[in-house]
């Protein structure tokens, strides 16, 4: 079908603006609006035809009817909702009404056309365009701080703020508080009197130590921490601290200096947890934190029933050096995580010295290695184990985390 034809049928299903009639034929021709090559392809047709010349009725326009007489005053409702909000960068994302949509796409299938543009691509881009004139700042297709969302059924505008990530490392001082908010298990975050109604299984985590502060600073509603895996309720997490990415979710403000933030947390936890923040990261950064497998190096302080030297000590963790273990699930965590067979391997252990009748061990293990499990053996779950290796139990007291050893760096 030639293009004279194809306009002439498209005509023939009502009458239509320059701007969707265009928008039928928008990756052809490059340089032009959707408007003027609407206009060029009204004109040819009446010049083909010997017709007289009619400028459409743009409100009468069966598929957009009219909203493209309406982008000034949507860039005017973009701007009154952006108002207060810190950011650099916008974007534009339309909501089109099924009837809108499902006329285009009636049109595009009948007439096989093969270069239409949606109606919705184009309010994006020309309602992009004015609001961008009017706050002086650019549109950012891939990264923007805020999405605007014109609803054109409903007449409104939703603002989307994208989230901000900080990227570092985090010591934790002292033992008993998780790295993330845990619910109440018997009210489940609804709030009871066990928990003292405040929903929340432990006062405090290394979340919400972090998080609280954030919040404050970037006006948010909520911060989440992705960590580089997890130590231990019981465990502290030393040396040079945990990589994290903290996702600071719905932030009014943007324009924050990282150096006093990162004194500000510090204060405020009360040396029960530190931070260092490496810069500004992305949900790329977290992906890459998440698929990381880090080596961990532990401080563990040992018991062992009975009298052992440390020359026996000694031998026995030599024959756990650079072994593969066969872990079933720790009966410890069974409840949330699946019971098979895991293969980890002990990178390094070594004796590290005594204290009162217990024994200090140092060991860098592969990801995922069960620490307390290795020592304990966990009734025959874990083998070899150092209570196998010994024949008497032994025993994880208190457990340090030395070392995160990643591939990330928090940079």
């Amino acid at each position: 079908m030639e293009m004279t034809e194809k306009v002439q049928s498209i005509l023939d299903y009502g009458e239509i603006c320059d701007h969707c009639l265009g928008r039928f034929f928008g990756k052809r021709s490059h340089g032009l609006t959707n408007a003027e090559r609407g206009r060029a392809l009204r004109i040819t047709h009446e010049l083909a035809g010997n017709t007289p010349h009619a400028e459409p009725v743009s409100e009468a326009c069966w598929i957009c009817a009219g909203e493209f007489e309406m982008v000034d005053l949507w860039a005017e409702k973009v701007v009154e909702a952006l108002a207060g909000l810190e950011f650099e960068t916008f974007l534009i994302g339309t909501k089109v009404p099924p009837l809108m949509a499902e006329s285009e796409e009636m049109v595009w299938s009948d007439l096989a056309l093969r270069d239409p543009e949606p109606l919705k691509a184009e309010m994006n881009r020309e309602v992009g365009k004015a609001v961008s004139a009017r706050i002086e700042k650019p549109a950012d297709v891939s990264k923007p701080d805020v999405v605007a969302i014109l609803d054109l059924g409903a007449g409104t505008v939703e603002i989307q703020i994208n989230p901000i990530f900080i990227a570092g490392r985090y010591m934790k001082y002292e033992r008993g508080i998780p790295q993330t908010h845990w619910d109440c298990r018997l009210c489940r975050g609804k709030g009871c009197e066990t928990c003292n109604y405040t929903g929340k299984q432990y006062p405090d985590s290394v979340e919400e130590l972090i998080g609280r502060p954030l919040i404050a600073a970037f006006d948010a509603e909520n911060a989440v921490l992705h960590g580089s895996g997890r130590e231990d309720i019981d465990a502290r997490m030393l040396g040079t601290g945990r990589p994290f990415v903290m996702e600071v979710v719905t932030p009014r403000r943007r324009q924050v200096d990282l150096a006093e933030l990162e004194g500000i947390v510090n204060a405020s936890a009360e040396n029960r947890v530190g931070v260092t923040f490496s810069g500004w990261a992305d949900r790329k950064t977290v992906q890459s934190l998440k698929s990381d497998k880090a080596h961990k190096k532990y401080r563990i302080l040992v018991e062992i029933d009975g009298s052992v030297s440390p020359e026996e000590l000694g031998t026995a963790l030599d024959q756990l050096k650079g072994v593969t273990i066969q872990q079933r699930t720790p009966k410890r965590v069974s409840h949330r995580r699946a019971d098979k067979v895991r293969e980890r391997r002990v990178i390094d252990i070594e004796y590290g010295g005594v204290q009162d009748d217990a024994f200090f061990i140092d060991v860098v293990g592969e990801a995922g290695l069960y620490i307390k499990e290795l020592i304990s053996g966990d009734n025959g779950r874990t083998r070899p184990s150092l209570s196998e290796i010994l024949g008497r139990d032994a025993r994880v007291t208190s457990l340090d985390v030395m070392l995160v050893e990643t591939g990330y760096d928090g940079e």
